[in-house]
């Protein structure tokens, strides 16, 4: 029978509900238990036969002469519901049958009991349609491998799949954990606008957008940072966002155009500080979301447990290598990218370069955590350099599973120099580079009135993805996808 068949035919029995004086969408229930909380009260509800009411889909049918066998799921699980037609008469029990199926919502009324199967049922004395489903639950998606069907119909694959469903609910502790981590440290959580006049705060390609009631093109912000420092310039020494942020960039198994981010600034403090801070934190985080300390990932064994060792990026470049790339001139590494065949684009500087070669060369080789530390000033411009270097910044990443998991500054708060190295990202642009910074007037005005020393860090939902060795789209309800043609 095809898909449209089906539809008819439930549009019919929508009908007849109809027709009987029942209204098949109504907007309240008389819910009176969960089916966990059913679950784990039958001893107190059966001992006294009181009657409850339960809600949700119907997952499966099963008649045997004159009675009915159903499943019923609520978002805390399955409970079984029993319809006999003795007790219901002959009637109520017909119209059950006639017009319920598989999918469709329903509240049944009764009490509490266990099959000779030990199961807890409950014995219905009244029902009544919740929601019509006009179009039939999927039978074969469990096998489903068309990964792109099912994150079209993603409402499918959490009805179908408990997996999913968990798969998020874990989402939502992972950042909770961060949220009660900062909060419970002091930290105010704030919310900064998403529409700027000047994207800034990373280097990415961002979208542009119109703001009709001021007449003028606006950016979807690509980064939280600017304005949050903007805050710790007004007085407040602890703050946090998270939020959406927006890249206009290419989709891979570690990159969403728009993901949520946690990005937090600190007041006298710097990136020393931060890496004890974030290991405790990330570490609370990966207990909280999958109850220890060692995950999988692409049949590696990761063990967050232990102390990061903190790897200097240019010691680890150079013993890999088994060249000193400070030594190289801009030339020799742009000979040396190509070499190894990474496309190199030509406006790439001696930074770049630097950073593009490590990247494609050695990161990938980096499976358990460890913080990385003070890469090339040009690659981080809004990055306090070091003091016995110029040429590096104190930046750390965390590294692990061959990618970035987060990572933090000593925040640049030298507004000649911050303005110096804008300068620097602009000519870049001019060079061709989408993706370099934009120099932000306001931002260094801001600076001008004063910025304590501070330390910044962010991270986003890759590292959730991560955690549960999945490409980084499969871990959100609704990915961006091409439409079918």
């Amino acid at each position: 029978m095809s898909l449209e068949e089906i539809r008819k035919i439930r549009l019919d029995k929508l009908e007849t509900v109809k027709k009987a004086g029942f209204n098949p969408y109504p907007a309240a229930t008389s819910r009176t238990h969960s089916a966990a909380q059913a679950v784990a009260a039958f001893s107190e509800l059966s001992q006294v036969n009181q009657k409850i009411v339960l809600a949700g889909r119907v997952r499966s049918l099963r008649e045997h002469g004159g009675s009915t066998f159903a499943h019923v799921e609520d978002g805390t699980g399955l409970i079984q519901i029993y319809f006999k037609k003795d007790e219901l008469g002959e009637e109520r029990y017909k119209f059950f049958l006639e017009n319920f199926d598989v999918g469709d919502f329903i509240e049944a009324v009764g009490v509490l009991f266990q099959t000779k199967k030990g199961e807890i049922t409950l014995r219905v004395s009244d029902f009544k349609m919740l929601a019509k489903s006009l179009l039939p639950l999927p039978e074969k998606w469990h096998g489903l491998t068309d990964v792109e069907e099912r994150l079209r119909k993603r409402y499918l694959d959490l009805i179908m799949a408990p997996e999913i469903r968990e798969l998020f609910v874990k989402k939502n502790i992972f950042w909770q954990s961060f949220r009660n981590y900062l909060l419970e440290r002091g930290f105010m959580e704030v919310d900064t606008p998403a529409l700027e006049t000047v994207p800034g705060g990373a280097d990415a390609e961002p979208f542009v957008t119109r703001y009709n009631a001021l007449d003028m093109d606006v950016y979807l912000r690509i980064s939280l940072e600017l304005p949050l420092k903007k805050l710790i310039v007004g007085g407040f020494e602890k703050v946090f966002e998270i939020g959406k942020i927006f890249r206009n960039e290419g989709i891979s198994a570690e990159h969403l155009q728009d993901y949520l981010q946690l990005e937090f600034y600190w007041a006298y403090a710097d990136y020393e500080t931060l890496m004890e801070f974030v290991e405790a934190m990330y570490k609370k985080m990966i207990q909280d979301v999958t109850g220890g300390l060692v995950t999988a990932f692409k049949g590696q064994t990761i063990d967050w447990s232990g102390k990061w060792p903190r790897v200097d990026y240019f010691e680890l470049a150079n013993r890999e290598l088994g060249i000193d790339l400070e030594k190289q001139s801009r030339d020799e590494l742009f000979a040396l990218a190509q070499k190894h065949n990474l496309n190199p684009e030509p406006h790439l500087g001696w930074g770049r370069l630097v950073d593009l070669i490590f990247k494609k060369q050695i990161r990938h080789k980096l499976v358990q955590p460890i913080f990385l530390m003070n890469p090339p000033v040009e690659i981080e411009p809004l990055a306090k350099r070091l003091e016995n270097n110029p040429r590096k910044v104190q930046r750390v990443q965390v590294v692990a599973c061959g990618t970035e998991l987060g990572k933090g500054f000593s925040e640049l708060n030298d507004p000649i120099d911050q303005r110096e190295r804008f300068e620097e990202q602009m000519k870049l642009r001019e060079q061709g580079d989408k993706e370099a910074q934009r120099l932000d007037e306001d931002f260094l005005i801001a600076l001008e009135y004063g910025m304590p020393p501070t330390a910044g860090f962010g991270v986003s939902e890759r590292l959730f993805a991560v955690l549960m060795d999945k490409p980084v789209r499969e871990t959100v309800f609704f990915p961006a996808m091409k439409p079918k043609t």
